[in-house]
This record gives structure tokens, C-alpha cells and sequence, in this order.
């Protein structure tokens, strides 16, 4: 009986035995085919390269012996993408990798410039899941014990190699990493990823960075992982596979988000300002979903990093000059001690400039004292707009570039501010300007005091949060002024070339515009050949109205310089009126047209109330102008010189640029005490400065432009429906900036869209609009009179510019003081006002 019992348990522990083989047996077949699929996945390079040459690693590198070996960036691409994007990652951040890059593509992939992987039997579709797992797993197969980091990276991302070197260091490597931005899916998507309640996946934009312990224990079980995929998201998937077999999720930490930064306005994302605080503070940044945005933020953040150099180099430069003191070593000394230089001899060459007994002076508060009322340094107060003493308005708009410097100044204090605030619990975050005060001196610096809303908020113990007002005192100190003496060469040889290659432009020009190179224009005539505008010729238009006297000096001044010096220009006047009304200005126009039979000097009458947008539109229209030509809008109360043609020709570009000078615009001569002659005024005998005149930054009649350019669809010339004075300049000014908006709706990237495209957009008309002051050009002064008919809107600009031509704030500061009566009434009138205050 016992023997029989123990033949039962022997029958059944073989049994058991045997299932249990079976199973193993059945388990090995199954995954077989995954095993096979992850072997064949190992890429014979097309150029027979071996894995350590592609991403130029010395097979004697590790990580005890190499600064190199920290990271392997691996960034998944695709063939239509290595000529765009990922040469932008390569060209811009790519190089500079704490490590190596390599970029993971479909089968056959290839770039003699990049270090491209093909992975064998992997395709380019999307969703990238097989690409994904492929990828980790040949890094495991052949880097595993050369790096200590591994990160999954697209080419769509940013990465700031510096930040990411410091982050890196800072953590274990030998243990389990496994580091991103954590997410659980989106509202639509919840439910739908079989996630468990405390399960999490690192989202794949912005990076996925796992330690090499990490990728040792997830990668001989990607086979497993590809079998049994719950979703079309690889970065879900990949989450889930490193939770299984790795026991461990994606990093639950709220900075992450700022680390690793997903910005989710798509394609438009970092497309406008750079100057932000996600910028900043970030690692890497995603996504950058064209390759001239990559190298944009590259070179803002080169930039960065270049002021961060010069604030160390000015740190460096304080301390020799502080310890020079200490060790009482002269100014004048070049050297520590004897025998060793303060800078290194390679350094301290002729084209070495820096010297640290001024850029080593530190910030004083009492950098300057004045010795009079006149020295006094003027404050300007900011608010939502800026009041300053300087300007023609006080009160105006905050322009952008000191906008920008407001919030430089700003975020660069709460930087600091919060540099330590987190480690305590607590964060204090900038709301609003309030208020402040700015001067700015060439010789000493700039000054600041702002009155900043914040909010303080506390996260750690008892949490709070509470408005906090606060005053910021900032000063930005300039170095005083040195002088650095160069070689004579240095500047001579510079000038020889420019000066040379001009000549030979120039020359090459004239050569051409005679003779006919079939060779070089590419079979005849020319359109093989840019045009340049250095030798077009303008055309003045010129609306008048009566004004014989003033057209008759505009006529001595055009006869003087257009036709004497330049001798490559056409006068067009659309004069208005009945022809008694005109003839003395046609007899004007006949008499230099006999002295100059060659000139082309036309007119168009116009028999209608005077418009000036009329009168340039239908100039512009005329077959007086080429479409080749310059079309040059003045008015006939304009003086101009010859120099002020060349900078029209220099500034205005066919297809590309309309240049709208800022003119100076001279004061009401009558109310100096040295009064001009404004009838035979030239704009050489002129006087420029604050008391004569003022620079008209809000006037844009005065233009130059290509007809070609004027009559693009969306420009279409000048709006007729505008009567009388005024308007129409700001009117044509809305449609430049129309056309010139064209140039943001795309960028021109030859790998990522079709051809049809980018000669469509390089076809596409794109205006930029150029505005420099020009004092050359200036309107000599005349009485305005403002018709109460005109529009309000026109009535109002008129008003304005006959109050700006009237005299300098500071005269009219003087004739106001300079009366006892304004005084005394200014008196009285304060007096009367504290009486009826309810305080008394």
C-alpha cells in the first residue's frame, strides 16, 4: 500500500515536473520571434563604420577615464528630417553634449555629416514605438558600459548642454534613474492608457533621461515590451516597461515641468519673444518644430551665455584690481611680481584692450556730484507712460527698447532674488510695475527706482500667500573712458579692402550697364544679374497747391543738386488747380526745362480739390515712372542735398526694404534770436540742433519706394478717398507694415516642406520698412493754418504738428518764466488751492 502511494507522488512530481519544462519550452518559442526581431535590429552601417565610430568615441574611453563620457543623447528622426532638423540639433546644441549624440532613423538612413543610425527593419510611421524601443536597446547593446546617462531625445527639442552637465552631476548614477516631466495622459485620454492609480510614464518631448542601471535592467526585456504594447504612445509604452522591470516611475517632482519644459502651442511655440522666464530657467525646451527656430533660440541663447562671460570677466577684473591694492602693486604695473604678468603674454597683445583698473572699478552711489543747477542729471518718471523732460511730447509711450530693459532689469532681480528661496520653502513672484524713476548718463551709468507689486508665497509649514510692495534701487555703472591705441594696419588694411571691393562693384555696375555679358548673365541679356538700386534712378513726386514762392525755391534746390551733382534723377509735379490758377508754376517748370532740354521734368494737371494721397497716387500710376525706378514722395516745403539721394539708394532695396527718413523739421525761426531767411534756404546752411528744429519721428510722408514695389496687390498705391491734409502717409504706412507681417507667416526650410513651396515664398514680395534720422533732410517752416473742415482725426494731427513747429520745450519753458504775470498767477493759484483743501 505504502509502495503504491509513493509511486503516485513520484507520477506526480515528474508530472509536474514536465509541465513546468513545457511551459518554459512554450515561453522560449513564443518570444522567439521578438528575440530574432530585436537581433536583426542591429544595424550594418552603410559606410562601414562600427558604433564606436559613428559617434566618434575611442573604444578606450570610459567613464573613470573620460570628461566625454557622461551622456548619450539618442535622438529619434526620421529620413525626411536629418537635411533639416536634425542638422540644426547637430549644428546648434548638438556638438556641445557633455558626452556623444547620435541621431536614429529608419533603415538605410545616412548623412556623411551627421552620425546617423539606420536601424534594420525599422520603417519611419508613426507612432515611433518600435523605433523607440530599437533605439534603447542598441545603445544598451554597445555604449551600455561607456556612459553613465542615456536620453531619449526627438529632434524637435532643445537641449542646453551646460545646465543639463551641472543637473547630471548632481545625481547617482549607479542607482535606478529613471527622469522627466511625469505625466498620466490628458482629460480625453484618461481611462484609456491601462495605467494603474500610482502608475506614471515620462513624457517623451521635452526628454527622457534614465540612468545606466536603469536602461541595464528595462533593456533584455524590450522584446517582452514590444509584445505586449497597451497604447499608441511610445513614451507610455516605454514608461510602462521601465515600471515593470525596472521598479521604478517617472520622477513625481513639480519642478520638473520647468526643467524639462513642454510648451503645448504646437507648431507656434517659441516663434515670438525669447525673453522669457521658461527660457530662462529651462534644460531643454520643446518643441522647435522648424530648423531656423532652432538656430534662432540657439543664438538668443549664446547670447546669454555671453553676458554671463562678460559679468564674470568684470567680477575677475574687480578682484585684481581689489587684491593689486592689498599687495601695493602700482596702476601702471603689468605685473603680479616680478617675472609674472597680471594677464597672460598671449592675451596681452595688441588687440587685447580689457584693463582692470577700469573695468575692476566697483558701483558707487556717488560716481557723480554736481556743481549746478545745470549739472543736476534729470529724472524721467515710468509708469504706463513715460514722462521725461527730454522729448519733444513728455508724455508718451514707453518704447520697446527700454520696455525690454525694464523687464531685463526685473527678471534678472528676481532670479536672484529667488536663487535660494526654494531650498526655504518659499518663492516670491513679480506681478506688476507700478511705478519708477530712470535717468541715464553717457559718462556715469543708468539709474533706476521701481516700485514693483509682488506676491510672496509660502509652501512649506504654514502656507500663505500675500501681496508685498516693494522698492528696488538698481544702478548700472559705465566704466569710464579709456582710450586703446591699435596698429596703424589694423584699421588701414580694413579700409583698403572695403574701399577696393567698392570701387570694384561700382566699376563692375557701369561696366555692365554698357556691355553685355552673355557669359555671366547667363544667356543674355540681363536678368542673370541682381539689380542694385545704387544706380537707379528717383523720381521725385511732388503734390503742390499755390505755394509759388516756396515751389520756386524747391526748384532752385532740385536744378542744384538732382540735375548739376546727381545727373540721374526725373521731377513729376501734379499740381492743382484751373490753368490761370497755374501758369506761373508752368511757366517755372518750362523755364528749367529749357535750360536743361535733356532732364526729364514733367507735370499732371488736376482740376479738383487739393489730395495729396491723389495726387502720389496717380503720380505713382503714370507712365512717367518705370517700374524699375525710385519713387521719392517730398514735399515742396523739403530742402535736401546730394547726400541725401545717396542714402535713398542705399536704403531702399527692390522687393525688400521702403525707407521712410525721419526729417528734420526747423522750428518757427521768428521766435529765435538769430532768425533765417527760410526764403533762400539751403539745408546746408542750416543749423542742427535741439534749439533750431526737432527730428519728426511720427511723419511719414516723406518715402522712398520701387513702383514695382508700391503697386503689389496689398499695397495697391494710395487711399483716394482722403481729402485735404493729412492721413494718407499713416494710411500707406498700415499697408507697409501689412506686406512686411508676410515675412512671418512662414520660414523657408528646403528639407521639411515641399519645393513648390519655397519658390512660392521666395517670390513672395516681403517689405521690410527702414527709418533713420536724416539731417539732411529737413522742412523748413512755414505758418500752418488748420481748415475746420478737414476730418477730426485729420484736424487733430494738424493741430499737433503746428504746436510741435512752434519752438523748443525749453523756450517755451523761458518765455513762460520769463513773465512776472505767469508767476504770480501760478502763485495765487496754488495759495487758493491749498485754502479749499479739506485737510486745513
Amino acid at each position: 500500500m505504502m509502495q503504491h502511494t509513493m509511486t503516485k507522488r513520484k507520477t506526480l512530481i515528474f508530472a509536474c515536473f514536465g509541465i513546468a519544462i513545457g511551459l518554459c519550452i512554450g515561453t522560449v518559442l513564443k518570444n522567439y520571434r521578438a528575440l530574432e526581431i530585436v537581433k536583426r535590429c542591429q544595424m550594418k552601417p552603410s559606410n562601414q563604420k562600427t558604433p564606436f565610430e559613428i559617434i566618434g568615441l575611442n573604444p578606450e574611453e570610459t567613464i573613470h577615464n573620460s570628461q566625454k563620457t557622461l551622456v548619450l543623447v539618442g535622438v529619434m528622426t526620421a529620413k525626411n528630417f536629418i537635411e533639416g532638423r536634425a542638422k540644426a540639433v547637430y549644428n546648434t546644441w548638438g556638438k556641445e553634449v557633455p558626452g556623444r549624440i547620435a541621431f536614429f532613423s529608419s533603415e538605410g538612413s545616412h548623412s556623411d555629416e551627421l552620425p546617423v543610425i539606420g536601424l534594420k527593419n525599422v520603417d519611419d510611421r508613426y507612432p515611433p514605438q518600435k523605433k523607440s524601443f530599437m533605439m534603447l536597446y542598441y545603445m544598451y547593446e554597445h555604449y551600455i558600459d561607456k556612459f553613465e546617462w542615456f536620453i531619449r531625445a526627438d529632434d524637435d527639442v532643445y537641449i542646453e548642454p551646460q545646465k543639463l552637465e551641472k543637473f547630471l552631476r548632481s545625481i547617482d548614477s549607479s542607482r535606478p534613474q529613471f527622469i522627466g516631466q511625469a505625466g498620466k495622459g490628458n482629460s480625453e485620454e484618461f481611462g484609456l492608457l491601462s495605467l494603474e492609480f500610482d502608475e506614471n510614464f515620462c513624457m517623451g518631448g521635452p526628454g527622457v533621461i534614465l540612468s545606466s542601471e536603469t536602461l541595464r535592467r528595462v533593456a533584455p526585456h524590450i522584446p517582452t515590451c514590444l509584445k505586449n504594447l497597451y497604447s499608441t504612445h511610445e513614451d507610455v509604452e516605454v514608461g510602462r516597461c521601465v515600471q515593470k522591470f525596472a521598479g521604478i516611475p517617472c520622477t513625481w517632482n513639480y519642478e520638473m515641468q520647468y526643467i524639462l519644459r513642454h510648451n503645448s502651442s504646437g507648431r507656434t511655440a517659441y516663434t515670438g519673444k525669447l525673453k522669457r522666464k521658461e527660457i530662462h530657467n529651462a534644460i531643454s525646451l520643446h518643441p522647435i518644430k522648424q530648423a531656423p527656430l532652432m538656430y534662432r533660440l540657439h543664438s538668443f541663447v549664446q547670447g546669454l551665455k555671453a553676458e554671463e562671460i562678460r559679468q564674470e570677466s568684470l567680477q575677475l577684473n574687480r578682484d585684481i584690481k581689489r587684491m593689486a591694492k592689498y599687495l601695493e602693486i602700482p596702476d601702471d604695473s603689468n605685473f603680479l611680481v616680478p617675472g609674472i604678468l597680471l594677464i597672460p603674454k598671449e592675451e596681452n597683445g595688441k588687440r587685447h584692450f580689457q584693463d582692470h583698473n577700469i573695468l575692476g572699478t566697483n558701483p558707487d552711489l556717488n560716481k557723480f556730484v554736481p556743481k549746478s543747477r545745470d549739472d543736476l542729471l534729470e529724472w524721467s518718471f515710468v509708469a504706463r507712460s513715460l514722462y521725461s523732460t527730454d522729448h519733444a511730447n513728455p508724455k508718451h509711450k514707453i518704447d520697446s527698447a527700454m520696455r525690454e530693459g525694464l523687464e531685463d532689469v526685473i527678471t534678472e532681480v528676481m532670479e536672484n532674488i529667488n536663487n535660494y528661496s526654494r531650498q526655504r520653502g518659499r518663492v516670491i513672484e513679480f506681478r506688476e510695475l507700478l511705478y519708477g524713476y530712470t535717468r541715464l548718463n553717457a559718462l556715469h551709468g543708468q539709474d533706476l527706482i521701481l516700485d514693483l507689486l509682488l506676491i510672496y508665497k509660502k509652501y512649506r509649514g504654514k502656507k500663505m500667500t500675500v501681496p508685498v510692495r516693494r522698492h528696488l534701487y538698481v544702478q548700472r555703472a559705465f566704466t569710464g573712458i579709456f582710450v586703446k591705441e591699435f596698429d596703424e594696419d589694423f584699421y588701414n588694411v580694413t579700409l583698403q579692402k572695403s574701399l577696393f571691393q567698392n570701387i570694384l562693384d561700382t566699376g563692375m555696375e557701369k561696366l555692365t550697364s554698357h556691355l553685355s555679358l552673355p557669359v555671366l548673365m547667363g544667356g543674355g541679356g540681363t536678368q542673370g544679374l541682381q539689380t542694385s538700386s545704387t544706380n537707379s534712378k528717383i523720381v521725385f513726386v511732388l503734390p503742390l497747391a499755390a505755394r509759388i514762392a516756396t515751389f520756386k525755391r524747391f526748384l532752385q534746390t532740385y536744378e542744384h543738386v538732382a540735375i548739376e551733382q546727381d545727373k540721374n534723377c526725373d521731377l513729376l509735379v501734379v499740381i492743382f488747380g484751373e490753368f490761370f490758377q497755374i501758369k506761373t508754376h508752368l511757366d517755372l517748370i518750362k523755364y528749367l526745362k529749357d535750360r536743361h532740354i535733356h532732364q526729364k521734368i514733367n507735370y499732371i494737371q488736376l482740376q479738383q480739390e487739393f489730395s495729396r494721397g491723389v495726387a502720389l497716387d496717380t503720380a505713382t500710376r503714370s507712365s512717367y515712372i518705370q517700374n524699375d525706378d525710385i519713387i521719392l514722395f517730398i514735399d515742396v516745403d523739403m530742402t535736401f542735398t546730394h547726400e541725401s539721394l545717396q542714402r535713398i539708394r542705399m536704403n531702399t532695396m527692390q522687393g525688400q526694404q521702403v525707407y521712410l527718413p525721419i526729417v528734420f523739421s526747423q522750428y518757427d525761426p521768428r521766435r529765435r534770436t538769430t532768425t533765417i531767411d527760410s526764403k533762400d534756404v539751403s539745408a546746408d546752411d542750416l543749423e542742427i540742433n535741439n534749439e533750431t528744429g526737432y527730428f519728426r519721428q511720427y511723419g511719414f510722408g516723406i518715402c522712398s519706394i520701387f513702383k514695382s514695389d508700391i503697386m503689389d496687390k496689398d499695397i495697391n498705391g494710395f487711399d483716394k478717398d482722403i481729402t485735404g491734409w493729412g492721413l494718407e502717409d499713416v494710411k500707406f504706412l498700415e499697408k507697409l507694415v501689412k506686406v512686411g507681417h508676410r515675412q512671418n507667416t512662414f520660414m523657408i526650410n528646403t528639407a521639411e516642406v515641399a519645393p513648390d513651396y519655397n519658390e512660392q515664398a521666395s517670390k513672395m514680395r516681403r517689405l521690410n520698412i527702414f527709418r533713420a534720422p536724416d539731417p539732411t533732410l529737413v522742412h523748413i517752416y512755414h505758418d500752418i493754418n488748420c481748415d475746420l473742415r478737414l476730418e477730426p482725426p485729420q484736424y487733430n494731427m494738424c493741430l499737433g504738428t503746428k504746436a510741435n513747429s512752434l519752438g523748443s520745450t525749453q523756450l517755451i519753458e523761458e518765455l513762460f518764466f520769463n513773465n512776472p504775470e505767469n508767476i504770480a498767477f501760478i502763485a495765487d493759484y496754488n495759495n487758493r488751492k491749498e485754502q479749499q483743501s479739506p485737510l486745513r
